[in-house]
């Protein structure tokens, strides 16, 4: 498949295909002519890569993970983990977040919100 073909069923542009290609996250094989070929699977490792980054992935953590799931007998399991992963690191960080903001409002409702703050 060349970049134009993968380009349009994948609804990426050529250049972010190369740049995922890049990254290590797909990879082609390259013809005489200099085109680059791309496996039949690449469309569906796109969709992946895309998914991924939706649930909240970097395309650094995709690109450090993605081959263990990708060559595990069966990815079910390693995904599930990743996922599970990424929901706790996803929950501290809501939870961070929760106490700046108890931490802004108690501060709205003071005379002066910045007396008390300590500077880093």
């Amino acid at each position: 498949m060349l970049i134009g073909e993968l380009a349009s069923t994948s609804g990426l542009s050529r250049e972010a295909l190369r740049f995922y290609e890049q990254q290590g996250l797909i990879r082609s094989r390259r013809l005489a002519n200099g085109y680059r070929d791309y496996p039949a699977e690449t469309a569906m490792l796109v969709q992946y890569i895309r998914t991924a980054q939706q649930l909240g992935f970097t395309l650094a953590e995709i690109g450090d993970r993605l081959p263990a799931i990708w060559d595990a007998a069966d990815p079910g399991p390693a995904l599930a983990q990743v996922l599970a992963v990424k929901l706790k690191e996803i929950d501290t960080r809501i939870a961070a977040l929760q106490a700046l903001r108890q931490t802004l409002a108690e501060r709205v409702a003071t005379d002066c919100p910045l007396r008390g703050a300590t500077v880093a």
